[in-house]
């Protein structure tokens, strides 16, 4: 057996040890505290002032523009009439539906994936490698998040006009290939769940330096890599500041399509609506399916005291 396999069964059981010390360890006030009435109470208004503007979206969409323009509640419950605003957005020839959804899967299936490899790999480097320059190249990296994106727009504009690719996809993938905040966020977590034994057993053994992060800081990171890369997802699908500026209507995004139902003149709430219901249906769908590895993967990331 390899000194890599050994030292993991050893972190393993030195982890299976401690976690029974924490469950033999009797709280403060001799027993376990359940949550009361009082707690179950607020987490159901948050959720409920959570769903109520998805709910509402389904009910402007389940409507027409005449009855929203006699009754901001036209009705309480949504209708069939939901699915012929849905037919509507795919079926106009002057949306371009199916581009726009190739479009918003490609850019963010690369971006997460994207954005998961290099935020581990540097993330890696800065919780487990000793070079010059580390902690201030690190907070340079942090400070960035304070900056406002608005504010390298006009230069990223003309950068990507003067390459020639104006309204072009890759403009909006490149930009996002990595960020600050998955490159804090991975740092943080593999500061605490790698340990430097792993990373030791495999130097060892003669792994080279990318096959170490491959082999022993991949694995070790992808709680936290499946939540980085789901929120980038999201950010990516829902984006539409920068797509509106570099896209045109001839290769848009999904927003873009919810943005193209407005008339000059006036504007179809319904329609609207529901094309709002369905962009934001393939989220619910996503959320729904892998909901309990997200807050697997929060919980995981959470800084440790």
């Amino acid at each position: 057996m390899s000194s890599v396999a050994v030292t993991a069964q050893t972190a393993g059981r030195g982890a299976a040890r401690a976690a029974a010390k924490r469950r033999r360890r009797v709280p403060i006030g001799g027993s376990a505290r359940r949550a009361g009435r009082l707690t179950y109470f607020l987490l159901a208004a948050v959720l409920l002032i959570s769903i109520f503007p998805l709910y509402y979206t389904l009910l402007l969409g389940s409507s027409d523009p005449v009855s929203i323009a006699q009754n901001p509640v036209p009705q309480w419950l949504p209708d069939l009439s939901l699915f012929q605003q849905f037919q509507t957005v795919i079926t106009d020839s002057n949306i371009n539906f199916w581009k726009a959804l190739w479009n918003s899967t490609l850019i963010g299936v690369l971006s997460s994936v994207s954005v998961v490899f290099f935020s581990t790999l540097a993330g890696y480097s800065f919780a487990k490698l000793n070079f010059r320059g580390r902690g201030p190249l690190l907070v340079f990296v942090i400070a960035t998040m304070a900056v406002p994106v608005q504010l390298g727009i006009i230069p990223l504009y003309i950068l990507m006009s003067e390459i020639g690719w104006y309204g072009q996809v890759q403009a909006v993938i490149v930009p996002g290939l990595v960020t600050a905040f998955g490159v804090f966020w991975m740092t943080q977590y593999l500061s605490e769940a790698l340990p430097y034994e792993l990373i030791e057993a495999a130097r060892v053994d003669g792994a080279s330096m990318f096959r170490t992060f491959w082999s022993v800081a991949m694995p070790a990171a992808l709680p936290a890599a499946a939540m980085l890369g789901l929120f980038q997802f999201v950010q990516q699908w829902t984006n539409f500041f920068w797509p509106s500026i570099i896209l045109t209507s001839e290769n848009p995004t999904l927003p873009l399509v919810v943005q193209s139902l407005r008339d000059n003149y006036f504007v179809d709430y319904s329609l609207v609506m529901g094309g709002v219901f369905l962009v934001t249906l393939p989220l619910l769908v996503l959320f729904f399916f892998i909901g309990r590895q997200l807050v697997a993967g929060i919980m995981a990331g959470a800084v440790k005291g």
